[in-house]
């Protein structure tokens, strides 16, 4: 994956699509959206495999936008945000550690942040203007398309992602935020191929092990 900052950070949101979050039990129309990190280590670069966790007996696939933080700063208004480029990607989730978690009241990190969670694409060069040719994320699962959707179908947009967060954080230059997923999710086992698109400008391909 190639970039012009390394990410000092993952941003990751959730519930931004309303039958992602109707899927998931939670009121579209009354739950906003929230953030949540992963770690460096998380980033899986074209090319390499999922290796399934033996920690975990039940992942499943979430595709998302991804876009990369072109200028940082604190309070970021939405019309001073902008991005210096997009990709296609996975937030790889241990949903049987998500839910064991939520159960206890304890943080759910470690099903979402575990290393090679966060496969992705190489990076288009551009701006919000550039993402705006494209239309539709989707993920294949040994063939058969699994989830697709319209990345502008977003609960919040981009811009106002980038202001929401930076309420709380500054962004840095090079920070890659997964922007959240469409209705779909599922299970992935091993041996499964993996494909997810941003139109025909992103493609990342993964075989799970």
């Amino acid at each position: 994956m190639s970039e012009q900052n390394p990410p000092s950070k993952i941003i990751c949101i959730g519930r931004n699509y309303a039958e992602h979050a109707a899927e998931m039990g939670h009121d579209p129309q009354r739950s906003q959206p929230f953030f949540f990190f992963k770690p460096a280590s998380a980033l899986l670069a074209t090319g390499e495999c999922f290796v399934y966790p033996d920690f975990s007996r039940e992942v499943h696939h979430e595709v998302e936008l991804v876009v990369r933080v072109g200028v940082g700063g604190r309070h970021v208004k939405p019309e001073h945000a902008q991005i210096s480029g997009f990709a296609v990607g996975l937030d790889m989730t241990c949903r049987d550690l998500q839910r064991q978690a939520k159960e206890q009241g304890r943080p759910w990190e470690l099903a979402k942040g575990f290393d090679g969670s966060a496969p992705c694409s190489e990076f288009i060069n551009g701006s919000f203007k550039d993402l705006e040719k494209t239309k539709r994320i989707t993920l294949e699962r040994n063939g058969v398309v699994v989830q697709s959707g319209l990345w502008r179908d977003m609960i919040w947009s981009i811009p106002e992602l980038m202001a929401e967060v930076s309420r709380y954080i500054a962004l840095t230059p090079g920070d890659l935020i997964f922007t959240g997923t469409p209705a779909g999710v599922g299970e992935v086992s091993r041996g499964d191929n993996l494909i997810a698109r941003l139109d025909n400008r992103c493609k990342l391909t993964l075989d799970v092990v």
